[in-house]
């Protein structure tokens, strides 16, 4: 199981036992009430300081594949550079040979 889906989990079950011990707690309506605000803010809070954090991490990873992706690509045309100049320096011993 991923780790997103357990923190889901994790999330919607503290979401729903906090709800539900809020509704069934002897107060009064308007006292129910602000307690659910406060939980929601809570809660809502929770979740953006965990989404955060997943676009940090999110965006080291990004950062580090574009790295290695930039990396390859310079190789990449070192070594088609490198083929370029031996396939010139061929036709130049071929030429120097032919004549």
């Amino acid at each position: 199981m991923s780790s997103g889906k357990v923190f889901t989990g994790i999330l919607a079950g503290f979401a729903a036992g906090a709800v539900l011990g809020i509704l069934f707690a002897p107060d009064k309506g308007t006292e129910t009430r602000r307690k659910i605000a406060e939980k929601s803010t809570d809660f809502a809070d929770t979740v953006k300081g965990k989404v955060n954090e997943y676009a940090d991490v999110i965006s080291e990873k990004y950062d580090t594949v574009k790295q290695k992706v930039s990396g390859l690509a310079s190789e990449g045309k070192d070594l088609l550079n490198q083929a370029k100049g031996n396939n010139a320096m061929k036709a130049d011993i071929r030429d120097t040979m032919n004549s």
